[in-house]
């Protein structure tokens, strides 16, 4: 008998978060393995083997090793899955999916990082409001996908659904959605919360993103003062 897929990930983190989501949609329990990145735990010679571009998460499913978070949902998905909605084979609603991941990859996770990762590594007391507002620019591209059907590649849950919700719930801590601008994003955003893996697998940890983040800027604000 195999033993469970290993995953490498934090909790903090959209991208493993993502992954926990695909993994609890498609009923595959992982072995859970802690990542703490300010120790340096993606750094040592046996992570960096599984994957020298040194990123959480990374999968190990019996020696079959698997990283980025979008590549590992349809690997997950198309392992996994007791069918093909999540991640279909037609090769036009899949392209349809890798586009929607791609947005996720590309603009979505990416503007969450500008918000969080000065905060984290870098000393910054303070978000600016730049960086809100960037954020916030790409809800649009989210309700405009959303105009035609309750979920971002039509009319059933997908991994572009789970890959983005796992962005955005981190990114609403610090640039809310207006919910008059995008209803449509507002009500998907509910829509994917109702889901009865969610809270645990993506809800608990945002939560704890929004804490950490809050606390290090009280943290770096009193460091900042104590050099005056």
């Amino acid at each position: 008998m195999s033993a469970k897929p290993v995953l490498y990930y934090s909790p903090r983190s959209p991208p493993s978060r993502a992954v926990l989501l695909t993994a609890a949609a498609v009923g595959v329990e992982l072995d859970l393995r802690p990542m703490n990145l300010k120790e340096g735990d993606h750094l040592t010679p046996e992570f960096l083997k599984l994957n020298p571009q040194h990123t959480i998460p990374v999968l190990d499913d019996n020696g079959t090793i698997v990283s980025d978070s979008h590549v590992i949902n349809g690997y997950l998905a198309d392992k996994y899955s007791s069918d093909d909605t999540l991640y279909p084979k037609d090769q036009a609603k899949r392209r349809e999916v890798d586009t929607r991941l791609y947005f996720d990859a590309g603009h979505l996770f990416p503007r969450v990082r500008l918000i969080v990762e000065p905060v984290i590594y870098f000393g910054a007391d303070e978000i600016e409001q730049q960086k809100i507002v960037y954020m916030q620019l790409a809800y649009d591209g989210l309700e405009k996908c959303l105009s035609q059907a309750p979920y971002l590649c039509g009319e059933h849950l997908t991994i572009a659904d789970l890959c983005a919700v796992a962005s955005v719930s981190s990114a609403v801590i610090f640039a809310p959605i207006v919910e008059e601008k995008f209803p449509k994003l507002s009500a998907w955003l509910k829509r994917l919360s109702l889901l009865p893996y969610y809270q645990k697998n993506n809800q608990d940890g945002a939560d704890l993103l929004g804490s950490f983040v809050r606390e290090r800027i009280e943290a770096n604000k009193k460091a900042k003062e104590a050099k005056k």
